[in-house]
């Protein structure tokens, strides 16, 4: 382990709002303290999951605080998309190269599209090489969305695991459900997952249909938007609601455009 060296530059995991995807854009002032964004608003060098929605990004803080240098000055680097596709750790991706600017003193940002980078979106190569380069890792404040979604599900929030996507195809995806249903009741560790949004609706049929009737199942959508929603109920009350909607319909709150984040438990 190298200590790090305060004469560097530092790399700044800067949290984005969560309306990417979403019909409209909140106040930044809103979702973001002051405090990163006057951070974010300093910074000229960026690791991104994608540059233009960071470009996009930066123009909406520049509203609000001046940034340091335009944003078509400043140095912007992609992760590359096979490091999205499987992941930081499974791809062994070294990201050390996009680290240099920071080796010569100049701090650099890393951002996702929403949310914290690094925690349910890449970025944790990122922060690993600054760990392994001797960099500086700071964290700034901002929304997360798994733990948003984990605080207003009423399920376990001393215990609980994260478990990325489940799989697309019908079977798998109630193989899976089955098991994560078994692990949660038995430890009492809330599963957490999302999904695309366009495939939300099959996602939550499989859930309804799959799970066990008490089981509690919560889904929290459109977070820290005006109409944003967070139900949490069992399977049982679920199957309730259902009845007499047609096949295809979603409960309130829950569509297949804006993104959302599922979990299950005792």
């Amino acid at each position: 382990m190298t200590l790090p060296n305060h004469q560097m530059g530092k790399l700044y995991l800067v949290p984005a709002p969560l309306d990417f995807g979403c019909n409209q854009e909140i106040d930044l002032q809103q979702v973001m303290p002051k405090g990163t964004l006057s951070v974010a608003a300093n910074l000229t060098h960026w690791i991104c999951e994608n540059a233009k929605t960071t470009r996009a990004y930066l123009k909406r803080i520049d509203a609000f605080i001046p940034l340091k240098a335009t944003v078509q000055t400043q140095t912007i680097t992609e992760l590359p998309r096979h490091v999205h596709k499987k992941g930081d750790h499974q791809a062994g991706f070294d990201a050390k190269p996009l680290l240099a600017a920071a080796l010569s003193g100049q701090d650099i940002g890393l951002v996702s599209e929403a949310g914290m980078p690094a925690v349910a979106d890449p970025g944790s190569s990122v922060v690993r090489a600054a760990h392994e380069l001797g960099l500086q890792v700071i964290p700034l404040v901002g929304p997360i969305s798994l733990l948003l979604a984990l605080a207003s599900s009423g399920l376990n929030g001393q215990n609980f695991a994260f478990v990325g996507y489940l799989p697309q195809e019908a079977q798998e995806r109630a193989r899976r459900i089955k098991e994560l249903e078994q692990y949660a009741l038995k430890t009492g560790q809330t599963q957490l997952f999302i999904e695309t949004p366009y495939r939300n609706a099959a996602l939550w049929t499989s859930l309804v249909q799959t799970l066990q009737a008490n089981t509690r199942l919560s889904f929290s959508s459109g977070i820290s938007l005006p109409e944003a929603v967070n139900q949490s109920t069992t399977v049982q009350q679920w199957r309730k609601s259902a009845q007499g909607m047609a096949a295809s319909q979603l409960p309130e709150g829950l569509n297949n455009q804006t993104p959302a984040v599922f979990a299950l438990g005792a």
